[in-house]
């Protein structure tokens, strides 16, 4: 049914519908609600005021895009939890961590935690394991520095949330993963445009965190408020000492908001054992170096010149290897560097079977979480009062890059999710700016770049569970450090996907 011909009641009915169900999905979510049961409920809802078909909905509309989504991105899922989990367990990424205190110092603390976070994560490490590694280092640093704890957090995200996300070519985050069966693109689409918005951020985050390092020496405020004379030189060693941080009395909450945003399930975090004994930091970094270089080999090198003609038979889905060979690359790339992994480290993982358990376990809960809120979005997309929300993106001024940065960050920002707003953002119009991209000229690359960099700007507000998660292991609080959050974390990327936009409409791809 074409949205002319519905009446205004039932145009008004259908709005309402849309509103009322995403009010519904982000207030009880926000309260710790499982989005696993909130997503389907709010779906329905927004279907019954809408006169539309419930259990046809759930069952056709539903299901079967959670079940896409679930077929198309659970084995990145998979691996990149198991992965993580590798990598924390055997000591690897402490080791990391240790390496750039001791070689960066507590004067350079700040730039110590982000490159830290930055080198761990764009390797493939989960923002969760990362997070709780690099908070006791962030720890050590700030309070040998003397720099206010409140800073930290912000620090950490710089490192593990912004550049390393959705920005830089080949990262193996699942953002960067979700465009390419919609473009037909690999991780390293529009690789030139991708370092430069990197640039940006770690710049103008760089920038914002020095000057307000500059402002609390300045106003005599130390680590925790009042400072502290003096700065000490075993910062390396309390990081290699530091006990694993654990989740905290609310891990309940943070779990439930976490799992929307991340790839890992905080739940599995005290799974398995944490080698006491760490590896050198050329073995730590061995298999991140792994995923990068062999992501883009396979995706570069070998991918584009194997004969896959075979996918479009309908045993095989009818696909192409455009759709699925981004994919694959990556998967090669995450099971490669596991089998290394655990070849280097396995007298470091004395309960291996228990760490690959845990690892494997994490990827479930996240994975579902984020298809049921993709499946939202498809009944969302399905309604026929939606064609007006479809029409008002698509005419939004400045052509199709700027409508599709709207359109994601807006999903992005409301359901506090990059990878669940970008996946419900495409699903229901990806096809649509395919075919602009076409009549306009653009490279499918571009689109994916502009997609990625957007789905991680205003997912970062405060119902974010990558936020929640964040403030809580650094034993913060919005208050004291949301504000900075906001500056390298939110405005940083806005900063950068203007930029790309810029430059892509002048420049194309590149």
């Amino acid at each position: 049914m074409d949205v002319i011909t519905l009446s205004p009641l039932a145009i008004g009915l259908g709005l309402f519908g849309m509103l009322a169900s995403l009010a519904l999905l982000i207030g009880f979510a926000y309260r710790g609600w499982t989005v696993l049961l909130l997503a389907p409920f709010a779906a329905m809802l927004a279907a019954a005021i809408s006169g539309e078909p419930i259990l046809a909905h759930w069952t056709q509309t539903f299901m079967n895009s959670a079940a896409r989504f679930l077929a198309q991105f659970f084995p990145l899922f998979l691996l990149g939890a198991l992965f993580g989990k590798l990598m924390e367990d055997s000591g690897s990424v402490k080791a990391i961590a240790g390496y750039m205190t001791e070689k960066l110092g507590a004067h350079r603390a700040i730039l110590a935690v982000v490159i830290g976070g930055a080198l761990v994560t764009y390797g493939g490490v989960s923002l969760f394991v990362a997070f709780f590694v690099i908070a006791p280092m962030g720890t050590a640093l700030f309070q040998a520095a003397n720099i206010p704890r409140r800073l930290m957090p912000a620090a950490i995200a710089l490192g593990t949330s912004t550049f390393t996300m959705s920005a830089l070519p080949g990262t193996p985050a699942i953002q960067n993963a979700i465009p390419m069966p919609f473009f037909g693109t690999t991780p390293f689409a529009a690789p030139g445009l991708g370092v430069i918005a990197s640039i940006v951020m770690i710049g103008f985050g760089l920038w914002w965190l020095s000057l307000q390092q500059s402002r609390a020496q300045a106003a005599n405020e130390g680590f925790d408020g009042v400072a502290v004379a003096g700065a000490g030189a075993a910062a390396g060693a309390a990081v290699a000492a530091a006990p694993a941080a654990r989740p905290t009395p609310d891990a309940a909450l943070v779990r439930e908001r976490a799992t929307v945003s991340q790839s890992f399930d905080p739940e599995e975090a005290t799974r398995g054992h944490l080698s006491e004994d760490l590896p050198s930091f050329g073995v730590a970094m061995t298999p991140l170096v792994l995923v990068v270089l062999l992501n883009f080999v396979m995706n570069v090198l070998v991918l584009p010149r194997i004969d896959a003609d075979y996918l479009a038979e309908p045993r095989w889905g009818e696909t192409s290897l455009a759709a699925v060979g981004g994919v694959w690359g990556v998967c090669v790339a995450l099971t490669v560097a596991i089998v290394v992994l655990i070849l280097l480290n396995r007298r470091r993982l004395p309960a291996l079977r228990a760490t690959i358990d845990a690892g494997a376990n994490a990827s479930v809960l996240p994975v579902l979480s984020v298809g049921s809120l993709v499946g939202y979005g498809a009944v969302i997309a399905a309604l026929p009062a939606f064609e007006l929300v479809r029409e008002w993106v698509l005419g939004l001024g400045g052509g199709p890059l700027v409508s599709l940065a709207v359109a994601t960050n807006l999903l992005a920002a409301l359901t506090g999710s990059a990878s669940g707003g970008l996946t419900i953002a495409l699903d229901a119009l990806g096809s649509t700016y395919l075919q602009l991209a076409g009549q306009y000229g653009i490279d499918p690359a571009l689109l994916h770049r502009v997609a990625v960099i957007s789905s991680g700007t205003l997912d970062s507000l405060p119902h974010n569970g990558a936020v929640v998660t964040l403030l809580a292991v650094c034993g913060s609080t919005h208050r004291e450090s949301y504000r900075d959050i906001v500056i390298v974390g939110i405005l940083g990327a806005l900063l950068a996907l203007v930029v790309v936009i810029v430059l892509g409409t002048l420049f194309g791809s590149f």
